[in-house]
């Protein structure tokens, strides 16, 4: 008899689905399994989906919580389309994803929650594991609370307690699908739960029986395998772009010599920049946790006038508190980060759900003429080196810079190479010196023209601060109206010199052609995967994408005159290409938005692509 484990398929790439719940744990199932991929070596992106409430009601689709990962063998992009497997808790976890699958999913289902009740509250006339709603899918059915409950038996705790472990029964059938050593995450319930032996022989217990309970059943007539993708020499480690922000923060304190302080107030998605800043004291990190958006601002700047790598993290509400504290940074000329991670607005809006409408406010939602460096990071991974390049220009140009990131990057991951902060670029404040005969507080860098940064304290370096206008060169306040015209000037000035220490804009494709697309920040990932596909089934289009916003690089105007059609990309009602028609009067700018909480799919920018190159 040929055994199941020697009929492996070997895959190229996998979309896999965990959906739930919102107290079913699928966050952590993702986020093990994303642990297991990097593990075997596979390049991977993943994208958390979960309600806006906090505890929507119980078996509806508003409260179905999912987490999606794309694996592979090669370079991977995006957290994928469509799932090629789901793993649905409940029937309400069913219905909310059926959209999201291929027409061939295999979908393992929890049977024991298929009760008439769950039925009827997720919207259920008929039971669809019998009418034929699932025709064409592989369904694999399983008891998993039952099975779960009989698994931590001889634990002799309460049937409520063992059952917030069939999550883990679940992840462990799919490990076995994956063929992944499920061993290796033993070491994460004994790390998470070590005060609590109970719980982590229960998570232990269940996952091992999830795993055999696959490995006996006949529905599972072959494993697939993905081998490790081709990944240079270097250590690497899963990480959101939450997380990488801050580690860049950290590596850019480190390397410009100063403290970091983060001064900021708890909002979603931001939140965790906080939290990790807040465990590293080690590194002369200190995270202050404000009353209020504008208290966690304005004490920023006040570090930053003191010597400090200040920086402030918020979503798009607590962004438009903290504009007026933005022209103080602005008119100080003192160096500031302010990461803006951009959720679905407005107002409360979607606070779970990514968007990238806050971009005109960071270009332009301040009184007064208040330039500030605007830069938007890529991917989850780009977090880190946009955040360290985010607080090297604020240092070097001495003046604000926002950091664009969003949702999807936030809570989404995927692989890091950790870098050596050795190797990263220096970042060298222009600190002045004690007792400098030539210091004057806006005696301006020739190239740059930021101002001296003067600690204060420091001997023979006294000036006046605040958020009056300051007289050019000596810092003095000043009512006079031709010095104010010439401060705005600077001000601007300076911020657009910042293109002279920026990269050109890189196209990839063809260099002149017939139709450019473009898109910015965290829209890269799925563009650059539509773009690659289409180019290899011979069609000739090319993908401009934007990282640095203001100013932004040297040679745009040349790049976007060198091509035909234009299209521009967002996942807004298009504020980015209303920027560009702005600066670029006389180009025609077309557009295609998106604005439902949801990344793009490459399945629906091919469409919209071959139809733009057909018109």
């Amino acid at each position: 008899m040929v055994s199941k484990k020697d009929k492996v398929v070997e895959l190229e790439n996998a979309v896999v689905r965990f959906a739930g719940d919102s107290g079913d744990g699928m966050q952590l199932t993702g986020s093990l399994f994303s642990d297991s991929t990097a593990f075997a070596g596979n390049d991977f992106a993943t994208f958390p989906d979960y309600p806006a409430e906090i505890r929507a009601p119980q078996g509806t689709v508003a409260g179905v919580s999912g987490f999606q990962i794309h694996f592979g063998s090669s370079d991977i992009h995006t957290s994928g389309d469509l799932a090629d497997v789901l793993v649905a808790m409940n029937p309400a976890s069913l219905k909310a994803n059926m959209k999201w699958i291929t027409h061939n999913a295999i979908i393992i289902v929890d049977t024991d929650a298929f009760t008439e009740k769950n039925l009827i509250k997720a919207g259920y006339e008929t039971n669809p594991l019998k009418d034929g709603t699932l025709s064409g899918h592989s369904v694999i059915e399983a008891p998993i609370t039952t099975l779960t409950r009989e698994a931590v038996k001889n634990l002799n705790i309460d049937n409520k307690s063992a059952q917030k472990s069939k999550n883990m029964f679940a992840l462990g059938m799919v490990f076995y699908m994956f063929n992944r050593d499920y061993k290796k995450t033993f070491e994460f319930f004994e790390q998470k739960f070590k005060t609590n032996p109970i719980v982590i022989r229960a998570n232990k217990q269940v996952l091992t029986a999830g795993y055999n309970y696959a490995d006996t059943i006949e529905v599972f007539t072959r494993t697939y395998k993905i081998i490790p993708a081709p990944l240079t020499k270097g250590l690497y480690r899963n990480v959101t772009g939450n997380l990488a922000t801050s580690w860049g923060l950290l590596a850019a304190a480190e390397r410009s010599g100063r403290k970091l302080f983060l001064g900021s107030y708890p909002i979603t998605p931001a939140s965790e920049i906080l939290q990790e800043l807040s465990k590293h004291k080690q590194f002369n990190a200190i995270a202050f946790q404000a009353e209020d958006e504008i208290a966690g601002i304005v004490s920023s700047i006040g570090s930053s006038f003191a010597g400090a790598m200040a920086v402030t993290s918020t979503s798009g509400p607590g962004l438009s508190l903290k504009s007026e504290a933005i022209g103080l940074a602005v008119m100080t000329e003192l160096p500031l980060v302010i990461v803006n991670v951009q959720r679905g607005g407005p107002s409360t809006g979607l606070p779970t759900k990514s968007e990238q409408s806050d971009l005109m406010q960071a270009l332009y939602g301040r009184n007064g003429e208040a330039p500030v460096i605007v830069l938007a990071a890529q991917s989850s991974a780009d977090c880190f080196y946009s955040a360290y390049e985010a607080a090297k220009l604020a240092m070097e140009h001495m003046t604000p810079v926002i950091l664009l990131t969003d949702g999807s990057l936030a809570n989404g991951s995927e692989v890091f190479k950790i870098p050596n902060v050795a190797d990263l670029p220096p970042i060298k404040p222009p600190i002045v010196k004690a007792n400098d005969p030539d210091y004057k507080p806006y005696k301006r860098d020739p190239e740059k023209l930021s101002r001296p940064w003067a600690l204060p304290g420091t001997k023979g370096l006294r000036h006046r601060i605040g958020g009056l206008e300051k007289e050019d060169v000596t810092g003095n306040v000043s009512q006079d109206p031709l010095n104010h015209q010439r401060m705005s000037e600077i001000r601007e000035e300076k911020v657009e010199r910042v293109a002279n220490f920026i990269p050109d804009l890189e196209v990839l494709g063809e260099q002149e052609g017939d139709v450019l697309v473009v898109g910015w920040g965290g829209t890269y990932g799925v563009m650059l995967t539509a773009i690659e596909e289409m180019r290899k089934e011979g069609q000739k289009i090319s993908l401009a994408h934007f990282k640095h916003i203001k100013p932004l690089p040297k040679n745009t105007g040349e790049v976007l005159k060198r091509f035909k059609k234009i299209l521009v990309c967002e996942i807004n009602l298009g504020q980015f290409v209303n920027h560009l028609r702005m600066m670029f009067p006389g180009i025609v700018f077309d557009q295609y938005n998106k604005i439902q909480g949801l990344p793009f799919m490459v399945s629906e920018l091919k469409e919209k692509f071959n139809e733009y190159l057909n018109d």
